[in-house]
């Protein structure tokens, strides 16, 4: 049983790895992108829109789809999806197809994220702090190494094609992985006593489900208008596009120590209000700075520190709100879902403002209001209840 959880483990590990090098490896090379393809700022910013709005249009379709195959065969396949989506952009020498690369990615990713909560809470039921860590610790190293060497891809090989298709080798590579580690482990219906059901529902009715659901919302609005444009914001103040880069990567990195410590704070003070609100208060103190033009690397770290432990924090509600695999994927699937599409508007709305005012300041004024936003929905989200609800 040991050795079957270690093999889950990692091939969980290798999975989450690929949700984020297809969008992640682009920031850097934007303005690259843009001046080649002759794309403005908001069209440019589809390209991270695009695979987050997939991620909320596609998750419901990929847990009716888990409910009939199982999720172990969905992610398994999800995996090839996006190896397809970004070796596409190999080859892309237009706008169109770069954008067609981003839908197919997104697609696949649409259909991991929201499995994964239930995969965690099927096979390690007891264990969840820590796997949501080890599951968000692994999306941060996807993320952190795509940021980190895009740019010296491209320089090596003068082409950015392939510093951003180059990434389709690891998700085959983890599809591969899935198949061999997980899949044989699931032919049983039965695991722990525990079977699937042929139909999961989604908690669109249940009240609380939404206010956790805006709670992520509002959250992947502020993380990926910073993967998006928080190299160009810095950039904007007179640094260079390599400090632009190399604080782009701090903001990724930063989150892994993070993901680490939490659990271990959390068995000491399992609060989540109060940590989600102390997460919160980090990122407004890291735009005051930003805004004052002091020292950007001081407001780069705390952006990482309060996103990463947001999004750790996040994905826990479903769990702690359900108590079966099927209600935990459910919850989870729509808290992606419509989360995810309110996220998409973040990068969308910082280019239009951008293009408009050509300053991101006004962008960070309203980060803030999301932020106050944010913190009240999280109050909202933690409040205990004596019933749990249900959909």
């Amino acid at each position: 049983m040991r050795k079957k959880s270690i093999f889950l483990i990692i091939a969980l590990f290798v999975a989450t790895l690929n949700l984020r090098p297809a969008i992640n490896s682009i920031s850097p090379l934007l303005d690259t992108i843009r001046e080649d393809l002759g794309m403005s700022a908001a069209l440019a910013s589809l390209l991270t829109s695009i695979p987050v709005l997939c991620m909320g249009v596609f998750s419901p379709f990929a847990v009716k789809a888990s409910g009939r195959w199982g999720i172990e065969r969905i992610i398994g396949y999800s995996l090839i999806v996006v190896g397809i989506g970004i070796a596409t952009r190999l080859f892309t020498q237009s706008t169109s197809v770069l954008l067609l690369s981003a839908l197919i990615v997104g697609i696949g990713i649409a259909s991991i994220g929201p499995l994964t909560s239930g995969f965690i809470k099927k096979y390690f039921p007891d264990h969840v702090p820590s796997m949501i860590a080890l599951y968000s610790i692994a999306i941060t190293v996807g993320a952190a190494g795509s940021s980190m060497v895009s740019i010296p891809l491209e320089a090596y090989f003068n082409s950015w094609q392939i510093a951003v298709g180059g990434w389709a080798v690891v998700a085959f590579v983890a599809a591969i992985m899935w198949w061999i580690m997980v899949k044989p482990r699931s032919e049983s219906a039965h695991v722990s006593g525990i079977k699937e059901r042929p139909q999961i529902k989604l908690p669109w009715g249940n009240r609380r489900a939404w206010t956790i659901t805006l709670s992520f919302g509002l959250m992947a609005m502020l993380f990926y208008s910073f993967t998006a444009w928080l190299p160009l914001m810095i950039q904007e103040m007179g640094y260079s596009k390599s400090y632009a880069t190399f604080c782009l990567t701090i903001f990724v990195v930063i989150q892994i120590p993070i993901s680490f410590v939490l659990p271990v704070l959390l068995k000491n003070f399992p609060s989540r209000r109060v940590w989600l609100v102390g997460e919160s208060l980090f990122m407004i103190v890291g735009l005051v700075l930003l805004m004052m033009n002091f020292m950007p690397m001081v407001s780069v770290i705390l952006f990482g520190v309060g996103a990463g432990g947001l999004f750790t924090l996040n994905l826990m509600l479903p769990i702690d709100s359900t108590t079966n695999v099927n209600d935990a994927t459910s919850w989870s699937a729509m808290q992606q879902s419509a989360g995810y599409v309110i996220g998409a508007m973040g990068p969308i709305l910082l280019g239009w403002i951008h293009d408009a005012s050509h300053s991101f300041t006004p962008a960070m004024i309203g980060m803030m209001v999301i932020i106050i936003l944010m913190i009240m929905t999280q109050i909202a989200a933690t409040r205990k209840k004596k019933g749990m609800e249900r959909a």
